[in-house]
């Protein structure tokens, strides 16, 4: 959608998430539509759906719909369920030698990529990188928990929640990975997605989910785009998912490992991607600290260290100068 990121803060909806609202709709009408209005539930099962089953985010909805213009297809679209499929790849580890930090790549074709770094404070303050407007791909609150999301890598699809308003939902109300796990027994989704997830407290865990299967709760603290083993054998070679699962363990495993090598291996190939023939690349790295809900993310030239007590508002350009600051 854009080569900018948009980094804003905005304590309830208003007049800033309208703006990147109205300029991401257009790409998201399409989306939304690409496989027909048919094929996408009503109003009234969409809404109904996200309030059986995330009641807490109702008042947020609403206001999110009435900023949108309030139409029929714009709420349908918020309500997230039963979305067109997401397919993306990317690398994720929870680790908890020392402090608690989550790293994580976000692999995705730069074309599509909405760049909205959103710090808010809906039903607790959250910073984190926004999908669908209100959705996230990864963040982190101020209860000191953090979250990322990975595709599975599974081509079924069923009836469910696109699985960046579940990533919101387990930051806006779970203050533990204990909580976020519980929540995640019962959130249905429409798709194969892996969770990883470390707390302040240091608990940690990838949670593997998808339509019509068993949620499972694990320590695994990495993951890539395949659950256990690969079942899309096509997608796995073509985003090296198994190549870069291995990489993350030997890291894990890695004598006198430190955050400096981490990072290191999460800026290096296997785990930092570019293949533009698959229209795909890692955008961006998250190194998140739930410690101090806090974030150094990567992002082109750039990096960027925002946090919940100090995020900064600024449009990042890849052809801007790199800038530093706390």
């Amino acid at each position: 959608m854009q080569g900018k990121l948009n980094c804003f803060y905005e304590d309830k909806p208003g007049a800033k998430w309208q703006q990147v609202f109205a300029n991401s709709w257009p790409f998201y009408h399409d989306w939304f539509l690409i496989e027909g209005i048919a094929a996408r539930p009503g109003y009234l099962t969409s809404s109904g759906e996200l309030a059986r089953f995330m009641p807490e985010l109702m008042p947020i909805y609403h206001q999110l719909c009435t900023l949108a213009g309030g139409g029929d297809l714009t709420a349908r679209y918020l309500s997230m369920y039963c979305p067109p499929p997401y397919l993306a790849a990317c690398s994720q580890l929870a680790w908890v030698a020392h402090e608690p930090i989550l790293i994580r790549n976000y692999d995705y074709n730069p074309d599509l990529f909405e760049g909205a770094l959103m710090k808010t404070n809906w039903l607790q303050p959250v910073v984190g990188m926004s999908d669908c407007n209100w959705g996230l791909l990864d963040g982190v609150n101020a209860s000191g928990l953090s979250i990322s999301l990975a595709f599975g890598g599974k081509q079924s699809r069923g009836v469910g929640f696109g699985i960046p308003i579940i990533i919101r939902y387990l930051l806006e109300t779970c203050h533990s990975v204990a909580q976020a796990c519980e929540k995640l027994k019962y959130l249905p989704v429409h798709m194969a997605y892996n969770i990883t997830m470390v707390d302040k407290y240091k608990d940690y865990s990838t949670v593997y989910v998808g339509p019509n299967q068993v949620v499972q709760i694990t320590k695994d603290k990495a993951a890539t785009n395949h659950q256990h083993v690969v079942e899309w054998e096509n997608y796995a070679l073509m985003t090296s998912s198994v190549e870069r699962i291995d990489t993350l363990i030997s890291c894990m495993n890695a004598p006198r490992q430190s955050e400096d090598k981490l990072l290191k291996a999460f800026r290096t190939p296997p785990l930092h991607v570019y293949k533009p023939e698959n229209s795909f690349l890692t955008l961006y790295t998250s190194f998140y600290r739930p410690t101090y809900s806090s974030l150094q993310l990567f992002w082109g030239s750039h990096v960027l260290q925002q946090s919940i007590d100090h995020f900064t508002e600024h449009v990042y350009s890849k052809k801007q100068t790199v800038r530093f600051w706390k």
